[in-house]
């Protein structure tokens, strides 16, 4: 096996065929592509592995990012933009900032709950960019209100930056680059 990531079939899911048109269509296809390349990175990986920490005393995992992501995707849409700040953080991150990765453990139950609530709240967030007039709209933040563009982007960043992490941690796992 070649430590170069091969995509199944040859055909890469993230290759949407076309050049975007729009300021919409472009930060959402953005934001499309990162997250295919997160779940790329954890396929194929027993729950062990998924929760392999990073190096001490970091608790980063591939298991711990899926955590992450879904509680950052749950937080930029239904609390801030659906202006509810008073809903639950996922994985009690206001009173353990952490608990995303540390409860990241190696058990299909963990792994399939993770996998489960990101896909739930990457298809909320969709379907909420979807609905949305423009991207002027105005949700709710602590530091002052913020445009749909500037969660978008700001997701797009969020993801971009630990698909790097992603990346070195499969690597760490299997010696498989790239993609």
């Amino acid at each position: 096996m070649s430590d170069v990531w091969e995509v199944e079939g040859g055909v890469d899911p993230r290759d949407a065929g076309g050049p975007n048109r729009g300021e919409r269509a472009t930060l959402v296809d953005y934001l499309r592509v990162y997250r295919l390349t997160l779940e790329l990175k954890c396929q194929g990986l027993t729950p062990e592995q998924l929760a392999t920490r990073s190096v001490p005393p970091s608790t980063m995992s591939l298991l711990g990012l899926v955590r992450h992501l879904a509680a950052v995707e749950q937080s930029w849409f239904r609390r801030v933009m659906d202006r509810r700040l008073d809903l639950p953080r996922l994985y009690g991150k206001l009173e353990h900032p952490d608990a995303d990765f540390d409860g990241a453990v190696g058990t299909s139950e963990c792994v399939d709950e993770a996998f489960a609530t990101w896909r739930a709240e990457m298809a909320y967030a969709e379907e909420w960019v979807e609905r949305a007039d423009s991207l002027d709209v105005l949700g709710r933040h602590p530091d002052g209100d913020l445009e749909l563009r500037d969660v978008l982007v700001h997701l797009i960043e969020e993801y971009a930056r630990h698909c790097g992490h992603a990346d070195l941690l499969r690597e760490c796992l299997d010696g498989r680059t790239g993609q």
